[in-house]
């Protein structure tokens, strides 16, 4: 099945992005070897298998091989077909154990394993501190070399988020076999792991040319995490304050117009009482001569009707 696998995804990968390799005669005919690479895309796991002769074995998470439903199988089937085999991750310590024991039984049979040191994908296309316990503890119980591997531009072709892949040409670089039988025995010691392994990720650092930091990627993914969560609270604070400010801005506004319409309302009525109470001399000519006739045209009327009634 993983012959049929790497024929119907290897070739059109091959076809589609051309890969480029160098130091692919670091890679041992026959005989287990331990491809040790960094790891910056879901797609290294197909690239690095689409070059090699050899069948390439990659841990992988259970989730791919356990999610319900037609599209679940499928991508389990894809997965199992690629070489791939599952760890359950739910418990750190059981999944390292696993994997470990995953690692030894594919080189026990002579072939090739696949890990990746960091543990994860890098958060920002940097080269992050390896774990020891993965790594380490399968090259010294197997004493099988390690061969460093550095994968280039996997991250630009399929960034997250993007669904469509990104038709450019990726690269592969293959270094030469690390020997650690010098530490044959010593996988239980914690000081001897951690050589091993910063040995190893500075030799994928000289082929990779990343920049190398000293922490591990999974931490710096739970500080991008939270400072991403962190932002967004603060955005989400500061939209909040900004409502509340235009709240009170336009319930000022809408005070000021109403002590404004209140105060102009107030004065005409000043100003009329002021106009009413004025003695008959003050009031403008025009104001008595209208006075005046009005006066005139009443008296009028009153004849009239007086007449009127007369016999």
């Amino acid at each position: 099945m993983y012959g049929t696998m790497k024929v119907a995804i290897g070739g059109p990968l091959k076809l589609a992005f051309r890969p480029w390799v160098e130091g692919l005669s670091n890679i041992p005919a026959e005989g287990p070897a331990i491809l040790a690479s960094n790891h910056l895309s879901f797609s290294d796991s197909f690239f690095l298998p689409a070059v090699l002769d050899r069948k390439v074995t990659f841990i992988a998470k259970a989730e791919y091989f356990t999610t319900p439903g037609v599209k679940g199988r499928l991508t389990a089937a894809f997965f199992k077909g690629m070489g791939q085999l599952p760890v359950d991750r739910s418990g750190a310590r059981g999944a390292g154990e696993a994997a470990i024991r995953s690692g030894i039984e594919v080189l026990e049979r002579g072939e090739l394993f696949g890990i990746y040191p960091e543990g994860t994908r890098s958060p920002d296309g940097r080269l992050y501190r390896g774990k020891p316990g993965g790594l380490a503890r399968v090259a010294l119980a197997t004493g099988a070399p390690v061969i460093p591997v550095a994968m280039i531009d996997t991250e630009k072709i399929q960034p997250p988020g993007q669904v469509v892949p990104k038709l450019m040409r990726p690269g592969i670089r293959i270094g030469r076999p690390l020997d650690f039988s010098r530490y044959q025995g010593m996988e239980h010691d914690r000081f001897v792991l951690r050589a091993v392994t910063d040995e190893v990720m500075y030799e994928i650092m000289k082929l990779s040319g990343q920049e190398y930091v000293d922490m591990y990627a999974t931490a710096m993914k739970r500080q991008l995490t939270e400072a991403a969560k962190a932002e967004k609270e603060a955005e989400k604070a500061a939209r909040a304050a900004l409502a509340r400010a235009e709240k009170e801005a336009e319930k000022e506004r809408a005070e000021k117009l109403k002590a404004a319409m209140d105060q102009a309302e107030s004065e005409r009525a000043q100003k009329a009482r002021a106009q009413n109470e004025r003695p008959e001399e003050e009031r403008p000519e025009a104001e008595r001569t209208e006075h005046d006739r009005s006066g005139s045209d009443r008296s009028g009327r009153a004849r009239s009707e007086q007449r009127r009634s007369e016999p």
